[in-house]
């Protein structure tokens, strides 16, 4: 075709499908509008055939050097680009937000729906049919998610994801949980600084997110269970070439879902998805964040969730996957074992998920997963082998100290500590808890329950990942590994221990956690589902009178709007006039 070919001759206004994409309404019109929009993309380089009708596909990528898991996310959008092209659509990438907590302070969390907005906008604002979101670390993943949930553009979602197995003096260490080992057994005195260095150097060998079963890989592999991911993509390595296939598969797979109108990501997010990703969730051992984050995304559809869901269903689901934190192995090893697949079959064959769910691909979740073998039983169990017995997974409690719930990750906790009764020693911010962790006159003993406050949502703001705080440093000399904690905050899903999270009302808004003084008797009975303080509702009144909330974290941008308008943990954390969904409606034009 000619440069010198017209817009009508280009097929610009040819056919009245092309007329209806999204796209078409930059692109495919005459007039000022389609010569302003048609020549600014020419600078770019494109020659006509850009603009003849073809589907327009964002990829909309969460790269950043300053977030390690997505530093590699450039080279994974090439792939996208070349299935795209493939498959005869055409490709505009664009950068998001990139959120890891490795760098980000005060905590990645506090961004998370700042990311979502930015998706959906993004993505309402500009001439796209569909959309490849990539994503890594793990709040990119939800954010990018519920973005184009609330667009409900046809999207796929590709992970960068998991890096090797970190290797240290013969063994395999795992990012995240042997951060929080190791560092303990330094400051028990049990490793030198040296020996920590060497550690450090071995750990993370790639590109890559956390391989140990974190909020990352978690939320991977949630997208897969949604059904918003292709078969097997949540757990290749990033190193692999495996990465860059599944890629360009799904760039040719979304120009397809453009040119048959879905699923659309209504179609595959309904409340049959979210109950199968909440089973498989157990399944795996999956983190604590991924009640937060599946509740947003759920919120943004209209698909009612409640804490009790995350409970209720997975009382009757094992944990099938031997991945640290609860476990033995790194996501290596679970990719060598089959992947997800293998466990969606496991628990289809068990009659735990519904098959009928539709995914992205056009297929039933359980014509997707049929036939799935685990090649390494060791790793990936069958519901007749399984790593730990049905009810070991996320446990949803209640009580006087956490009327609307508080979570507790059964398979990461100490058996013994789960029925456990002791005395709080309370401390109302993370910086004075870790000066007091180290004092060898602290009043502590391993009996006690650790009590942080003012880490949720508002309080930090954006709940940080502290609640599984290090033991005091006298307690670890003695050889204790675990204590009962006790906080609003969250927890990495590379943590472990028995840690009791998400407490709601938050502190900071005025729940009961923040009336509990150093010394009051704290009653967590865990296969009871129940956390109480053994305080009279007499004395308790009493307190809440002289109580007065803290001032807020800033008066101004982002944090203040968060703080004023976020929602509690047991509603999953969006900002209130962020839930539900608005579509893709295209904006009025500029000129």
């Amino acid at each position: 075709m000619s440069e010198r070919t017209s817009a009508s001759e280009a097929g610009l206004v040819a056919g009245a499908g092309h007329l209806a994409r999204r796209s078409a309404q930059w692109f495919g019109v005459s007039g000022r509008t389609g010569f302003l929009h048609r020549s600014w993309m020419r600078a770019e380089g494109f020659t006509p055939e850009v603009f003849d009708g073809r589907p327009v596909i964002g990829i909309a990528n969460s790269f950043s050097e300053l977030t390690p898991c997505n530093s590699h996310l450039d080279r994974v959008a090439e792939a996208v680009k070349r299935g795209v092209w493939q498959a005869g659509g055409f490709p505009l990438e664009f950068p998001t937000m990139s959120l890891g907590e490795t760098l980000l302070r005060p905590t990645a969390m506090l961004y998370r729906n700042l990311m979502a907005m930015e998706v959906e906008e993004n993505l309402r604002a500009n001439p796209l049919d569909g959309v490849v979101l990539l994503s890594g670390c793990d709040k990119t993943t939800p954010a990018m998610l519920m973005g184009a949930a609330s667009v409900d553009l046809p999207a796929i979602l590709v992970t960068g994801g998991p890096m090797l197995r970190g290797r240290w003096r013969g063994h395999d260490i795992g990012s995240g949980t042997d951060v929080w080992r190791l560092t303990e057994e330094h400051r028990a005195g049990r490793l030198t600084a040296e020996d920590l260095l060497e550690a450090e150097t071995c750990m993370n060998r790639s590109n890559g997110h956390c391989m140990t079963m974190g909020t990352a890989s978690t939320m991977a592999c949630m997208a897969e269970a949604l059904g918003m991911s292709l078969k097997g993509s949540a757990v290749i390595p990033a190193p692999d070439a495996g990465r860059m296939r599944i890629a360009q598969l799904a760039g040719q797979r979304i120009v397809e879902m453009v040119l048959e109108d879905g699923p659309r990501p209504s179609q595959v997010l309904t409340r049959a998805a979210f109950e199968n990703a909440i089973r498989a969730n157990a399944a795996i051992g999956g983190s604590t964040n991924a009640v937060i984050h599946l509740m947003a995304i759920a919120g943004r559809v209209g698909v009612e969730l409640e804490l009790e869901d995350f409970d209720r269903l997975v009382a009757d689901v094992p944990l099938l996957v031997d991945l640290m934190p609860s476990g033995k192995w790194l996501m290596e090893d679970f990719h060598d074992a089959g992947g997800l697949p293998v466990v969606l079959a496991e628990l289809a064959g068990a009659g735990l998920i519904d098959p009928a769910a539709l995914t992205i691909s056009g297929k039933s979740i359980g014509d997707q997963v049929a036939g799935a073998t685990s090649w390494r039983p060791d790793v990936v169990r069958s519901m007749a082998a399984p790593v730990q017995e049905a009810g070991s997974g996320t446990a949803i409690l209640r009580g006087n100290l956490c009327p609307d719930g508080a979570v507790i990750k059964i398979s990461a906790a100490t058996p013994e500590l789960l029925a456990h009764r002791g005395r709080a020693v309370v401390f109302d911010s993370l910086e004075e808890y870790l000066v007091a962790s180290e004092r060898d006159d602290l009043d502590v003993s391993a009996d006690d329950i650790l009590v942080l406050r003012y880490a949720g949502p508002r309080g930090y703001p954006g709940m940080p990942e502290v609640g599984n705080m290090p033991l005091p440093a006298k307690i670890l000399r003695t050889g204790v590994t675990d204590m009962v904690r006790i906080s609003d905050a969250r927890m990495s899903g590379t943590g472990y221990g028995t840690v009791v999270l998400h407490a709601a009302p938050e502190a900071a808004a005025g729940g009961p956690l923040a009336l509990v003084r150093t010394g009051d008797m704290i009653e967590l009975d865990a296969y009871a589902r129940r956390l109480v303080m053994e305080v009279s509702d007499e004395e308790l009144a009493s307190r809440r009178a002289l109580w007065t909330a803290p001032e807020p974290a800033s008066r101004r941008g982002w944090t203040r709007l968060y703080v004023d308008h976020v929602l509690q943990a047991d509603k999953g954390c969006d900002l209130d006039f962020l839930v539900g969904s608005s579509g893709d409606t295209v904006p009025r034009e500029n000129h």
